[in-house]
C-alpha cells in the first residue's frame, strides 16, 4: 500500500474516531444534564408520612447542649446503671466520642455527666451495661465503630469500661484489630458462671459473627459463628425454650437475613446456624432488630425494623420501609408480620404506652419525607391485644430520628420516651440532639 494512501485512510479513521468521540460525550453531557433535570425534578413515592395525632399526651424537651455540628447520637437507652432507685439515659455520642448519661436532680432539672473523656474512641456505635467482673456494680461494654463510613479497615474494637464502686470508669481495650463493630451483647453462653459476650463485625464487605468465652481475670477468647459482612445486631435469648441463651444476628449488607445460632448446651453451637427471615431485596435497609415476646405467649419474638438508606441517593421514605413482628412458633420457625409502613423507620421500642396490658410499640424515622411539613419522626403502634396495630403520630420533630428507648424516667409508672438524632450530611430542616417525650395524664396539655 502507497504511503499516501495509507496516511489517507489513517486520517479518515481519526476523523471517524472523533465524530463518533464527540458523539459520545455529547450523549453523556444530556445523559448528565437530563439526570440532573429528573434529580431536581425528583419526588418521593406516594406514602404515608404522616399519621393521626396520639391520644396519648406527651410533654417534649430536649437535653443537653444543642449539636455543633451535625449531630450524630447512635444509641439511648433508659435504664437505672447506678443503683440509685431512678431511671438514667444512656447515650452513645459519636459527634464528641463519649458516653453521656443524664438524670434528673431532686427538683426535676436533668444534668448532664460524661463518663468517659471525650475522644477516647471514635465512633461508638452502642453501650451495653453488664456487671462483667461481678463485683455488684454496673460496668459497660462499648462497640467501637472507629468509622461511621463503611470501611473495611481494622478501626474497630471494644471497650470496657470498668466502674470502681464510685461511678468512675477506667476504659480498657477488650478487643482490637477488628473491622466496624455493630453491637456487643452478653450472656452466659456456656452456663459457667460468668459473663461472655456475642460481637457483631459489621466491617463493609467483610465481618464477622464472634462470641467471646469469658476466661477469667479479664481474659477472653473468641470463637467464630459466622463470617459475614453488615451484621447490625445480635440479641441474646433462649429463643428455642430449652433453658440455654441462644444468639439471634440481623445481617443487613448484600443479604437481608436473621439467623439463630442454636446453643448446644456444650459450649459450642448447632454447627449449621438457622436462617429465620431473608428477602430478595438486596436494598430493603435493615436497620435494628429487637427482642421481646410481642403476643405474650411465653416466648421471645422479634420486632425487625427497614429504613437505612445511607447507600441510596435519594434519602427518602420507600415503599419497603417499616416494622415486622417475627412471631415465634416453637422450634426456631419464624412467621413474619409486617405491622407498620412509616418510612425511613430506624428505630424501634417496645412498650405498653397505654398501660392496657398488651405491648404497644414505638418507631422512630431517620429518612421521612422531612420536606414534607408534619411528616413523622416519631409514631406508636396501639396493640388491640390480638396483635393488630394502628399507628399514631407522636412527633414531627426532631428529625433524624436514629435511635429510641422506652422507660419510667419520672417514676410516675407510665412509659416516657426518649430519642436521638443523626445527620450525616443532610442540612437540618429540624434540628434535634437528644430529645424526651414524657408520659403526660389526660388532663395535661400535649407540648
Amino acid at each position: 500500500m502507497e504511503p499516501s494512501l495509507l496516511s489517507s485512510k489513517l486520517t479518515t479513521s481519526v476523523l471517524l474516531l472523533l465524530v463518533a468521540g464527540l458523539g459520545v460525550l455529547n450523549w453523556l453531557v444530556n445523559s448528565q444534564s437530563k439526570e440532573a433535570s429528573d434529580r431536581t425534578n425528583w419526588s418521593p413515592p406516594d406514602l404515608a408520612s404522616r399519621y393521626e395525632a396520639s391520644p396519648l399526651l406527651f410533654h417534649s424537651q430536649p437535653l443537653g447542649a444543642k449539636a455543633e455540628y451535625l449531630p450524630r447520637i447512635t444509641n439511648v437507652q433508659i435504664l437505672d446503671w447506678n443503683n440509685d432507685d431512678a431511671s438514667e439515659i444512656l447515650v452513645s455520642d459519636a459527634e464528641h466520642n463519649t458516653i453521656l448519661s443524664f438524670g434528673r436532680d431532686s427538683s426535676g432539672r436533668w444534668l448532664e455527666t460524661e463518663l468517659v473523656a471525650r475522644d477516647r474512641f471514635s465512633d461508638p456505635a452502642r453501650t451495653t451495661v453488664v456487671d462483667i467482673d461481678q463485683d455488684g456494680d454496673a460496668d459497660m461494654v462499648v462497640a467501637v465503630l472507629g468509622s461511621l463510613i463503611p470501611s473495611d479497615a481494622r478501626s474497630g474494637r471494644i471497650e470496657l469500661l470498668t466502674n470502681d464502686g464510685q461511678q468512675h470508669f477506667a476504659p480498657r481495650v477488650l478487643l482490637s484489630d477488628l473491622r466496624r463493630v455493630a453491637d456487643v451483647q452478653p450472656g452466659d453462653l456456656d452456663a459457667d458462671g460468668d459473663i461472655d459476650l456475642v460481637v457483631a463485625e459489621f466491617g463493609f464487605d467483610r465481618g464477622r459473627i464472634l462470641w467471646l468465652e469469658n476466661r477469667g481475670q479479664g481474659r477472653f477468647r473468641d470463637h467464630q459463628l459466622m463470617m459475614v459482612p453488615g451484621t447490625v445486631h445480635v440479641p441474646v435469648r433462649d429463643f428455642d425454650g430449652d433453658g440455654d441463651l441462644d444468639i439471634a444476628a440481623l445481617v443487613t449488607q448484600d443479604e437481608e437475613e436473621v439467623w439463630i445460632f442454636e446453643n448446644r448446651g456444650t459450649k459450642s453451637f448447632a454447627p449449621v446456624p438457622r436462617r429465620v427471615y431473608g428477602t430478595p431485596n438486596f436494598d430493603a435497609g435493615g436497620s435494628g432488630m429487637v427482642p421481646t415476646d410481642l403476643d405474650r405467649d411465653g416466648d421471645t419474638d422479634l420486632l425487625l425494623i427497614r429504613g437505612d438508606n445511607l447507600e441510596l441517593v435519594y434519602h427518602h421514605p420507600q415503599p419497603y420501609h417499616g416494622c415486622w413482628w417475627l412471631e415465634n412458633g416453637g422450634n426456631l420457625e419464624f412467621t413474619a408480620h409486617r405491622i407498620s409502613d412509616l418510612g425511613g423507620t430506624y428505630a424501634v421500642a417496645p412498650a405498653d404506652l397505654d398501660q392496657d396490658g398488651d405491648v404497644d410499640v414505638v418507631l422512630a424515622s431517620m429518612f421521612n419525607d422531612w420536606r414534607s411539613e408534619g411528616s413523622a419522626s416519631l409514631i406508636w403502634l396501639e396493640n388491640d391485644g390480638q396483635q393488630h396495630f394502628r399507628a399514631w403520630q407522636i412527633a414531627d420533630r426532631p428529625s433524624h430520628l436514629s435511635t429510641v428507648a422506652c422507660g419510667d424516667l419520672n417514676g410516675d409508672g407510665r412509659p416516657d420516651i426518649v430519642a436521638g438524632a443523626m445527620r450525616i450530611n443532610e442540612e437540618a430542616s429540624r434540628p434535634g440532639r437528644v430529645q424526651v417525650w414524657l408520659s403526660a395524664s389526660t388532663n395535661d396539655d400535649k407540648d
